[in-house]
């Protein structure tokens, strides 16, 4: 299944554990060899889908910074 075929209710949605809870976060999910990246203010709304190794080097050169 490609990650443009999934439905948004499929995927296990995530926040940071470091999420003050407020509902201003951006959320992730495991799609099919990709990461899936969501408003979480908008669950329904329009989410864009990364090949898992560019979203590790951008995690990893957040927590650099």
């Amino acid at each position: 299944m490609s990650p443009s075929s999934l439905e948004v209710r499929d995927l296990q949605w995530r926040t940071s554990r470091r999420s003050a809870g407020n509902g201003a976060c951006v959320e992730v999910a495991p799609a099919d060899g990709k990461i899936a990246v969501r408003d979480s203010k908008n669950p329904g709304g329009i989410w864009l889908h990364y090949p898992a190794p560019a979203w590790r080097d951008f995690v990893s050169g957040i927590k650099s910074e």
